[in-house]
């Protein structure tokens, strides 16, 4: 993961923690960084390792970027538990026309305006 740091950001990051931490400090938490990004590499193998043995042979057929939830659609899920996959895709109907454009329509063929009696 490169959480968006480019050569450059951590240039400016490097030259921001000198002016920081000054050249006599900065030795001593560059080491704990390493030490920190060490200790974290190890625990994520580690889980991998772990889950490797859990889950047997299976792990590595496993297609992961089936699992990765920015995957995950609701309506596509729905439809797929909704409908059968023999049965074709749902037609969708046009939209009604507004009263507005039925208005303006009737108005450009020179006939009266739709009226309703009953809403006034």
């Amino acid at each position: 993961m490169s959480f968006g740091l480019t050569f450059d950001k951590l240039l400016i990051i490097g030259i921001i923690a000198v002016f920081l931490l000054g050249p006599e400090r900065l030795p001593y938490y560059a080491s704990q960084l390493a030490r920190l990004v060490k200790s974290l590499r190890t625990m994520a193998n580690g889980a991998r390792d772990r889950m490797r043995e859990e889950m047997g042979p299976d792990f590595d057929d496993i297609d992961w970027k089936k699992l990765d939830p920015r995957q995950y659609d609701p309506r596509r899920i729905i439809r797929e538990a909704l409908l059968d996959d023999e049965e074709p895709a749902p037609v969708v109907k046009p939209a009604r026309e507004s009263a507005y454009a039925q208005r303006q329509r009737y108005l450009a063929e020179g006939k009266p305006a739709p009226f309703d009696a009953e809403s006034t």
